[in-house]
């Protein structure tokens, strides 16, 4: 069994004492997070209860702000790239972020920070305070035509950075008749 990161969406955000209701099941990646996955949480980025494991570890951050980013900078790398497999992949994506649209992200990232055998919650803040704030300066710059090297790697990887599952049942999903 691979060690996935988790994405969802919802409506509001979940607490100590409750997850939020309905989770829409946005996608999984598995043995890492990926550049898309850090890219939805990049805005309004905040640690929240997880909703799968014990530890403060969930990543919260604001839905239209991450899909309109990821949006803008798959747009730029496809500018790059004539992979039907590319063009066929974002059309996935941006459909099943449009229909499983919410007001949040819920990033779940535990099988993947258990990897490090480090502290979880220690970890989950080194992902927001440097991990995704660093890859959202990456993508910006690129937007902005000043970082082509990088928009270069990404392109020759792009399997890696977008190529993850998306559908509306995940490994970890929650019942559709919890509204």
């Amino acid at each position: 069994m691979a060690n996935r990161s988790y994405l969802y969406s919802a409506d509001s955000l979940p607490s100590v004492e409750d997850i939020p209701k309905p989770v829409r099941c946005i996608s999984e990646h598995n043995w890492s997070i990926p550049l898309a996955h850090k890219l939805l949480v990049g805005r309004e980025t905040a640690i929240v209860p997880s909703m799968i494991w014990n530890p403060r570890i969930g990543i919260a951050a604001d839905f239209a702000g991450g899909a309109s980013l990821l949006g803008d900078l798959l747009r730029v790398v496809g500018q790059g790239l004539t992979d039907r497999d590319f063009a066929a992949c974002v059309d996935k994506t941006t459909a099943h972020l449009d229909k499983q649209r919410g007001k949040f992200f819920l990033l779940e990232t535990g099988e993947i920070i258990s990897l490090g055998g480090n502290d979880p919650e220690q970890d989950v803040r080194d992902l927001v305070a440097h991990d995704i704030p660093a890859a959202v300066a990456q993508a910006e710059a690129a937007l902005a035509g000043e970082n082509d090297e990088w928009l270069a790697s990404v392109r020759a990887d792009w399997q890696d950075h977008f190529g993850s599952f998306y559908n509306e049942w995940l490994y970890f999903s929650f019942p559709v008749d919890q509204a």
